[in-house]
């Protein structure tokens, strides 16, 4: 690979800004900063529940924060990301991660409430980087395809808490 068919280290280092900005404006109830990290016309698949869950725009993104936001059992999660691999070039790349949430309230040990993946679609747009696909997975399934005994999704039974009731299907379900 060429240097020019490599992203920069500013690109880099921008990359890592956004997905941070997403975990701080997600677990900090800030809807407007969460809103900022995606493209207009944005997809976010949430593939952990029986039925996956498909967010579309500003608008299914920011319905999903705003159900964050007022879900009384969210308050005290903070979304981890880690070991981040990016691929591409140009106003263009792919984004792999490793993804857990804790959930910290009243006194330790802490609970560990997520284990899984994020695989994003990420464009520049106006010199800035934003999802335009975000994909959120457990750790199970195709990852673990090369495992004997492993590859087969399987979904989690939704938390009455988790339910997210929309108006429409295209803001979630």
């Amino acid at each position: 690979m060429s240097r020019t068919d490599r992203l920069s280290v500013e690109d880099r280092i921008a990359i890592q800004d956004l997905i941070a900005r997403y975990a701080w404006a997600l677990d900090t109830g800030d809807v407007d900063a969460f809103v900022a990290c995606f493209t207009p016309d944005c997809v976010v698949i949430e593939e952990v529940f029986e039925e996956p869950d498909r967010w579309e725009g500003h608008v299914g993104v920011r319905r999903l924060a705003e159900h964050y936001r007022n879900a009384p059992g969210f308050p005290g999660r903070q979304h981890h990301v880690s070991q981040s691999i990016v691929t591409g070039a140009g106003d263009r790349c792919t984004v792999k991660s490793f993804a857990f949430v804790t959930e910290c309230r009243g006194e330790p040990p802490y609970t560990l409430r997520f284990a899984g993946y994020y695989d994003d679609q990420l464009v520049r747009l106006d010199g800035e980087w934003l999802f335009r696909e975000r994909v959120i997975r457990l750790w199970d399934g195709p990852v673990l395809a090369r495992f004997p005994g492993h590859g087969a999704r399987v979904p989690r039974k939704r938390p009455p808490e988790l339910v997210i009731k929309s108006a429409d299907s295209s803001a979630g379900g």
